[in-house]
């Protein structure tokens, strides 16, 4: 997108939107003498700036690569599609935000795969850096592609496109395969058939080419072997044993216009003890390894003086469970209420939420508050592991009704295994006692009324869950759900939304499929499908036509029940979470049975063996 010189002609910048994602320059980015670099990494975010600067993985492993001797990583982001038309019509190829090089001579080019529905942008990407899209058609010249994040956990869909994947946490691994790189280099051993065999034999690195798949005659899976005896047959994730000592960035990069997430992000631990059964990451995560409060603080305080944002928000996917989050707000509430820096939780549990959380964080004393019963009875709550009681709500939102709250948001998900009309009938009755509720609360702020939001997304199985074997529930089935919903919904002061049912078929093929979806994904690539989790450019039809075309049944992967003998797509892919612990799991939830956190006791998932400094796992 850069001239020589590193800066874009102003004639394009005056004809795209938000031209402040493409200067560079931000405040922390980091450069470096190319003469003293040996391997240089750009770093892909496959979605518009404003979302990819706000992903704390990326500002890690930034952070991370950088701190290598000899590695530069620079970052990129997909163009929105004004800017890659301007793109096309001038000629001018994708490149990095900080040289301003272009994509396709750096050595190698990272993604992060955060959700399915970002696969096109990745071979949008491809495309305007003129890497060819499959790994069998790069030279020797061309960079390695290589992919990470939670979406790795079945990279079998993209596995074609990929030279290497990542698996687990990268903090450690990525620095390891760059020094890798830079040794064959040095010792003229490389090559790109070289280089990719000894990164197989790197723990938490799986190169798809080195692996065969055969299918059935009924589209299953007949066997997965490797080629070569010394790489493994199964690729065990990378973690980070000691949070304490982990790479965090303390001066990360500062945008110029504004992001998502536009704020002090501290990530606070690891892992997730609940076992909710539909929740990938609950389980990939594991196991659970906080910091310490002292660790936190003082990369608060660093982050905060570095980068001059008034607001710090705590990172994990349960808040609420740090073992120490009362230490933890009083300490950082010792200087941050002086300094008019606020503290935020981007999640909040019913059952953990109490009022003296809620006098000390100001975005629950300030703003609306958001809680995920998931399903509107208790025997679905049960089966899907979510541990809540509808006390727990009740109770929940009494207190920040008492504290002046008059908004409430509710998150559920329709189409959940073992869900009955009955389940729905309670989604509509427990915003109506919501409702209730507010009304009844002697300390209610009388001046306003109560808004309750009912937010319900469709239910999607995902590998690595106990639910992974489960059939999703087909579009019209959803529809039909959908629609009982809002008719059930009668109350004026609740408010109903509901996700496309459509896009969720589409991310459950994506999610569940193997390599055969790669024909799809390159005729959409090649025929400028882009940004399918943007509203404005995702078209239903259009997916429905190039699947048609390239032979592929979506219900095949989104709406079978797959078999618990069947070998899974993502069945070589190691997350420390047992197979037979999930398939327990399932059980229990045709049961209605739950299973305890982690904090009551050892349930054997498999992830201790992982080890880390955890007081979880026994």
């Amino acid at each position: 997108m850069k001239e020589n010189n590193g800066r874009i002609p102003s004639g394009i910048l005056n004809r795209v939107a938000k031209p402040g994602r493409y200067t560079g320059g931000e405040y922390h980015q980091i450069l470096k003498d190319k003469a003293k670099v040996r391997c240089r990494f750009a770093f892909v975010f496959p979605d518009v700036y404003e979302i990819g600067m706000s992903n704390l993985g990326v500002r890690i492993l930034y952070h991370s690569l950088n701190a290598e001797e000899g590695v530069w990583c620079e970052r990129a982001y997909t163009p929105w599609p004004d800017m890659q038309e301007q793109m096309r019509q001038c000629r001018l190829p994708m490149t990095a935000q900080e040289s301003g090089d272009p994509l396709g001579s750096f050595d190698i080019v990272g993604f992060t795969l955060q959700y399915e529905l970002c696969y096109t942008n990745v071979l949008a990407t491809l495309l305007l850096a003129d890497i060819p899209l499959r790994s069998s058609e790069r030279r020797e010249s061309d960079p390695i592609v290589i992919g990470g994040g939670p979406c790795s956990y079945n990279p079998e869909p993209i596995a074609d496109f990929f030279d290497i994947f990542s698996i687990g946490e990268g903090e450690e691994a990525l620095p390891e395969l760059c020094r890798l790189y830079m040794r064959m280099k040095e010792d003229g051993t490389y090559s790109r058939e070289n280089f990719l065999h000894a990164a197989a034999r790197i723990p938490g690195f799986y190169v798809p080419s080195l692996y065969a798949v055969h299918y059935r005659e009924d589209g299953r899976i007949q066997s997965f072997s490797r080629l070569y005896e010394d790489i493994p047959d199964k690729i065990e994730k990378r973690i980070i044993a000691d949070m304490d000592h982990a790479p965090y960035p303390e001066e990360p990069v500062v945008p110029y216009i504004e992001t998502v997430h536009d704020r002090v992000l501290l990530e606070v631990y690891r892992g997730c003890i609940r076992g909710c059964r539909f929740c990938q990451a609950g389980m990939v995560y594991r196991p659970i390894r906080e910091k310490s409060p002292k660790t936190l603080c003082r990369q608060a305080r660093c982050l905060y003086e570095s980068t001059g944002y008034d607001e710090i928000s705590l990172i994990s996917l349960s808040i609420s469970d740090y073992s120490q989050l009362s230490e933890l707000t009083d300490r950082l509430l010792e200087w941050t209420d002086d300094a008019h820096v606020s503290l935020s939780l981007p999640s909040l549990r019913v059952d953990s939420f109490t009022e003296e959380l809620m006098q000390k964080i100001s975005t629950v004393r300030t703003g609306g508050l958001t809680f995920a019963p998931e399903a509107g009875t208790q025997r679905l709550r049960d089966a899907i592991n979510k541990n809540v009681e509808e006390e727990d709500l009740l109770r929940a939102v009494n207190i920040a009704f008492s504290a002046g709250k008059s908004s409430v948001k509710l998150y559920f998900m329709l189409g959940l295994p073992t869900e009955r009309y009955e389940d729905l009938d309670g989604i509509a009755e427990l915003a109506d006692k919501v409702v209730s509720a507010y009304y009844r609360n002697p300390d209610r702020n009388r001046a306003k009324a109560v808004t309750v939001t009912v937010s319900v997304a469709c239910f999607i199985p995902k590998p690595m869950t106990p639910f992974q074997w489960e059939a999703q529930n087909d579009i019209q089935t959803l529809e039909k759900k959908q629609q009982y919903l809002k008719e059930k919904i009668t109350n004026k002061h609740v408010r109903y939304h509901y996700h496309d049912a459509r896009v969720s078929q589409i991310e459950a093929v994506f999610a569940r499929g193997d390599r055969r979806l790669a024909a799809a994904l390159e005729l959409a690539a090649k025929e400028g499908v882009m940004f399918d989790a943007w509203d404005e450019y995702f078209s239903y039809e259009r997916w429905q036509d190039i699947f048609r075309r390239t032979g592929i049944d979506p219900a095949f992967y989104a709406n079978r029940e797959f078999g618990e003998d069947e070998i899974l797509p993502w069945d070589h892919i190691d997350c420390g979470v047992s197979r037979g612990y999930l398939a327990r799991e399932r059980e229990k939830a045709y049961r209605n049975q739950t299973t305890p956190s982690c904090a009551e006791h050892c349930n054997g998932c498999g992830a201790n063996r992982l080890g880390g400094k955890n007081r979880w796992c026994k």
